[in-house]
């Protein structure tokens, strides 16, 4: 069900982010008088349609019989499949010479157009991270961007999420949602830490300190039906427990037998909360682009190095090619594995993972793919440089080959995505 719901969120984020972007482009579009004649949430089929009078500037419901017929208005339409949204404009050829097209616009106004989706990326990302800031930014990033005389730092316990039966911690009495606050007097943030000090006490006792939260009743429960829930007022108390625990052998199965979630810190700001998202989106921008060069790095060298007849210089191009195998994921990674993660962490956690995600949609739009807007404004660029006319037939046949590519890489990564999820 956890898996289900994630996947349901993953859908609904990534169908608002694209939708966003669009909607970006569709604004720019407009106000450089570009006629736009179709904004869509989902993708075809269609499930309901509107048009716009373009004299009366009402709205109607399109009939079906239409739908496919060109209108003067713009349509407004909701499709079946929840995969993100479009905004499809009068000519996008580069090329079209009508009046109100993509390709009449000028240089400067083609510029505007393409990259405002991007830019709306970038904005939401910002607000997001601003309105973390204010309730509760997590701290993913090692140097992450923060104004330090404006930020209070907050970190919750390690939580003890599972106990193994028959285990040291089961004897101990150690229970799942235990709240562990320090071993042996020592404090500790992240649950390998805690593993890493149980190696060295193995076959020793230990001493940990946890919280644990109780239900008591504020009332006498004697008189309540066994077989029947108690139905009495209570409130739930947190209580300081030490447990002294004589830990398993090194060598044996595990030491302690619980699994832990790793604690988390919460950074907290106030006047500088827009100042940070702000700084956080431009460190993570520069973080995508620092990522993406080292993995086409790290792709070309160690697919050159498998040339090599050195056999040392071939296995450190086996490592730098599983980096970038590992480092890469797609939509099955992104919907069934990351969403359903994060969700299951809070709302926090997931609105984290929203701007990142908006983060990694704008600077990938931005790359000099022709299939995406940098590539497209990149191409219009080159030919604007060279005097030449960018025609239709050229345009179509760029775009389509390198689409293509990317349809194969999208496929590649998926596969990937498969085998690893399974």
């Amino acid at each position: 069900m956890d898996i289900f719901v994630g996947v349901v969120v993953g859908l609904l984020v990534l169908m608002f982010l694209v939708v966003i972007h669009e909607l970006g482009h569709f604004v720019a579009a407009r106000r450089n008088g570009v006629r736009v004649l179709e904004f869509g949430i989902g993708f075809p089929p269609k499930a309901i349609a509107w048009v716009k009078n373009p004299k009366t500037k009402k709205w109607k419901r399109l009939p079906r019989s239409e739908w496919k017929k060109p209108q003067d208005g713009l349509i407004f339409s909701i499709n079946w499949l929840p995969i993100g949204g479009f905004c499809q404009m009068d000519g996008e050829s580069a090329a079209d010479e009508r009046p109100g097209t993509f390709g009449r616009a000028n240089f400067w106004e083609k510029t505007k157009i393409l990259f405002a989706g991007v830019t709306m990326n970038w904005l939401v990302a910002i607000v997001i991270f601003t309105v973390l800031a204010w309730t509760g930014m997590p701290e993913f990033l090692e140097g992450q961007f923060t104004i330090p005389i404006d930020t209070r730092t907050e970190s919750t316990p390690v939580e003890i999420t599972s106990v193994a039966e028959d285990s040291p911690a089961s004897h101990a009495g150690i229970e799942a949602g235990d709240k562990i606050i320090a071993v042996d007097g020592h404090e500790f943030i992240h649950a390998s830490e805690i593993i890493d000090y149980n190696e060295t006490k193995a076959g020793e006792e230990v001493t940990y300190k946890i919280v644990r939260e109780e239900t008591v009743y504020t009332a006498d429960c004697a008189a309540c039906p066994v077989d029947e829930e108690c139905s009495c007022p209570y409130e739930t108390q947190l209580n300081t427990i030490e447990k002294t625990i004589e830990l398993n052998p090194a060598g044996s199965d595990y030491l302690l037998g619980v699994t832990m979630a790793t604690s988390q810190s919460l950074s907290y700001s106030t006047w500088s909360a827009p100042i940070v998202g702000l700084g956080l989106t431009a460190q993570l921008t520069g973080e995508t682009f620092k990522g993406v060069g080292t993995m086409v790095w790290n792709l070309v060298s160690g697919a050159v190095s498998q040339l090599s007849p050195d056999a040392n210089i071939r296995e450190n191009g086996q490592e730098a090619l599983s980096s970038v195998k590992d480092s890469v994921s797609g939509p099955v990674g992104i919907i069934g594995v990351l969403f359903p993660t994060f969700t299951a962490a809070g709302p926090t956690n997931l609105a984290f993972l929203a701007a990142l995600i908006s983060v990694s949609l704008a600077c990938m739009n931005v790359l000099p793919i022709p299939a995406l807007d940098g590539g497209r404004w990149l191409l219009i660029a080159i030919y604007k440089l060279r005097k030449k006319k960018l025609t239709k037939e050229k345009e179509e046949k760029i775009v389509s080959k390198a689409f293509l590519v990317l349809l194969v890489l999208i496929l590649i990564v998926t596969i990937l995505d498969i085998v690893r999820f399974f």
